[in-house]
């Protein structure tokens, strides 16, 4: 074992040292030639098309962040996110002492803990203050949250296939879990955060996403009231004791034995936000890691099989298993024909699967005789660089704007060679890989102008090693740090090129920016274009 590791530690060191040698010589070698008389430096602007692409219906299925809430986009309309989880037992086989009907439930929460840091922390209280991460809840409206028993069983592979490739569920189905929706459990509205115990509906009908820490008291009701837990904050949500009694405690035999037969048997949990009470102006949407979540159920058993004294316990369930989100958005993307001649005058890049851009370089039979015209001329690229120019006008209003854009490899669904030749860092991992870029640029009035990826290395290979010359797809990203995948349920064509896959980060950010395209009508100082740094022979 350790042999294995010192072997890949020593493959990773040499590959880290290729790229940066790489791209030392080739800097190197234009900064050489830059100054000597028979080279010059020069730049250009090179056409590219661009065009717009619909993605339509995606799989959400086992997303490493989910979504739930809904927000309103004044360009980009309402988007309505709704999440389905199976539950798992913490521990197998848990041991019941007393009848069902004489276990004591004290209580039975669920928590899921927002993305958050602490700020600073009272040394004599213990209370600590903490900061949401900004771009993890969108909005701060209440929203109306139910949070049902699911009865849809997740299956882990696909019966079409012969079991044999995953099942995978879409963003569509919410009507299939709809007609599947079980038991309401989020019906006590008394808030477990109150140590006077006052009936609200806070975690319920009027549930805001607050950046409060959570304190648990124990003795409530009691003259002396102590703080019992303090957690970060996240979704804390009374649910009903009564349904846990009979679900867990009066269970059959055999189905709390191990999570295979659990799963059947308690199917999950449907978190749904009825979006009709929202206001129409925003919505409140937040970003969160539902594995981190757990529900805990706080009981009073006897303290043994001979003992009869009653004893204060717990019983965890976790947020496990498969997952699903489940997107409705009521935006249609104004673009229904693009101009894959030209490219359109306008790029939507519109996040949860909404719409992405699709960009050919050096394409059409001008774009071939120019990358030919490059290469019989010997040129050294120092740099090249694609520049989008946010389209303010259209913009309008419409905030927060996306952090970051990425660009990718569309035919083989997987980054360029200069996103895994940047190896840089940054103090939040959003801005990791920042010589890359795609990040976005503000004025001093924090309105978006532009977004700029560079793209050296892979203009590079088009000339030195005739790399093929392939589609590159952009998207809105939630993290650059992930470049993972999620099957399309409708795959879409390009010049006899079929798109099965678009970026997972792309559908769990749900914001969107509208860029200038590469349509002549596009004025020339805010057009898309190809810039390349270069060195020639004169």
């Amino acid at each position: 074992m350790k042999f294995n590791f010192l072997f890949k530690t020593f493959i990773i060191g040499l590959s880290i040292l290729f790229f940066a040698s790489c791209d030392k010589d080739f800097n190197e070698l234009g900064s050489e030639i830059v100054g000597n008389d028979n080279y010059s430096l020069n730049k250009e602007a090179i056409d590219v098309v661009a065009y717009n692409q619909n993605i339509g219906v995606y799989r959400t299925s086992d997303l490493p962040i989910n979504s739930l809430g809904t927000y309103t986009n004044p360009i980009f309309g309402k988007t309505t996110a709704n999440f389905v989880s199976q539950v798992q037992l913490v521990t197998n086989s848990p041991k019941f002492y007393r009848p069902s009907t004489s276990i004591i439930i004290d209580s039975v929460y669920l928590y899921v803990p927002y993305f958050s840091s602490v700020k600073s922390t009272d040394a004599t209280t213990g209370d600590s203050t903490y900061e949401l991460s900004k771009d993890s809840i969108f909005g701060d409206k209440e929203i109306d949250l139910k949070v049902y028993e699911s009865n849809y069983y997740l299956r882990d592979n696909d019966p079409a296939t012969g079991f044999q490739e995953p099942q995978h569920y879409y963003s569509n189905q919410q009507s299939d879990f709809d007609s599947n929706i079980g038991t309401l459990l989020n019906i006590d509205n008394r808030n477990i955060q109150d140590s006077t115990a006052t009936a609200d509906n806070s975690q319920n009908s009027k549930f805001k996403f607050s950046d409060k820490q959570i304190k648990i008291y124990k003795n409530i009701g009691k003259p002396t009231v102590a703080v019992k837990e303090r957690l970060a904050p996240g979704m804390l949500l009374s649910l009903d004791k009564g349904f846990f009694r009979q679900k867990i405690f009066n269970a059959p035999t055999g189905v709390l034995f191990n999570n295979n037969a659990f799963e059947n048997y308690f199917r999950g949990l449907y978190f749904k936000v009825n979006n009709a009470t929202t206001s129409p102006n925003q919505g409140t949407l937040a970003k969160l890691n539902f594995a981190n979540g757990y529900i805990r159920i706080i009981y009073r058993d006897n303290k043994s099989d001979t003992e009869t004294t009653l004893v204060r316990r717990s019983l965890d369930i976790k947020l496990g298993g498969r997952s699903v989100n489940l997107i409705t958005s009521d935006w249609t993307n104004p673009v229904t024909s693009p101009n894959t001649t030209v490219g359109d005058n306008k790029l939507y890049l519109n996040g949860m699967g909404g719409s992405m851009a699709v960009i050919d370089l050096f394409a059409g039979t001008a774009g071939a005789a120019k990358l030919q015209d490059i290469k019989d001329n010997n040129w050294l690229v120092n740099e090249a660089n694609l520049t989008f120019t946010i389209d303010n006008a259209a913009m309008g209003t419409a905030a927060p704007e996306p952090n970051r854009i990425y660009l990718y490899d569309l035919n083989n669904k997987r980054p360029l060679i200069d996103y895994f030749a940047d190896l840089t860092t940054a103090n939040s991992s959003k801005y990791n890989k920042f010589i890359y870029g795609g990040i976005i640029q503000k004025d001093a009035s924090k309105r978006g102008t532009t977004y700029k990826i560079k793209i050296t290395n892979h203009i590079r290979n088009l000339i030195l090693k005739d790399s093929t010359n392939v589609k590159l797809g952009l998207v809105v990203t939630e993290s650059i740090n992930n470049p993972s995948n999620v099957n399309l349920f409708t795959p879409f064509t390009n010049d006899g090129v079929t798109t099965k896959f678009v970026p997972a980060m792309s559908v769990v950010n749900p914001l969107g920016t509208i860029l200038f395209g590469s349509n002549p009508s596009v004025p020339l100082q805010q057009r898309l274009k190809l810039e390349v740094y270069y060195t020639k022979p004169d």
